[in-house]
């Protein structure tokens, strides 16, 4: 359902000839009915645009796994999302998920506010590869470190 939605988004963009922006990203999550809408009204999106994507969100009781961190899972979507987003303001194209890799190194907590950074490190004819790492604000410790590779030919 998410590519679904990322596609319908892709194909309004590529109909309007421009890439990904804040205006339409944030018209499409406000619509959103796939697994982005757990984000909404929870995640601000601070800076989009060639190439990058940097959001913030504050840890609140749903993103929680049952020790009481940062569930993994929110980690890894956040990743898919943000990465996803940068790719989309460079080239208008959400791509199909390759590969991705997370590793993480520290977890995050209760009402902790983290923020989270995609950048396109190269778009070939085929791949994209897209790095994100999810930092906790306060201290700037890197959390959650992200590899993203997405498909990207037509």
């Amino acid at each position: 359902m998410v590519q679904s939605n990322l596609t319908l988004l892709s194909v309004s963009i590529n109909m309007a000839q421009k890439k990904l922006d804040l205006a339409a990203l944030t018209g499409f999550l406000d619509k959103c009915e796939g697994l982005e809408k757990i984000f909404k009204d929870k995640m601000v999106v601070q800076e989009l645009g060639d190439g990058k994507c940097i959001a913030e969100l504050k840890v609140d009781k749903s993103f929680l796994n049952p020790l009481g961190g940062l569930h993994g899972g929110v980690s890894a979507t956040l990743v898919d999302c943000i990465s996803t987003y940068a790719l989309m303001s460079q080239t208008g194209v959400p791509g199909v998920s390759v590969d991705i890799h997370l590793t993480y190194l520290k977890g995050a907590r209760l009402d902790d506010v983290v923020v989270v950074e995609g950048r396109v490190e190269k778009v070939g004819k085929t791949l994209a590869f897209v790095e994100a790492e999810i930092k906790h604000k306060a201290t700037g410790e890197v959390l959650v470190k992200g590899l993203h590779t997405k498909f990207v030919a037509a």
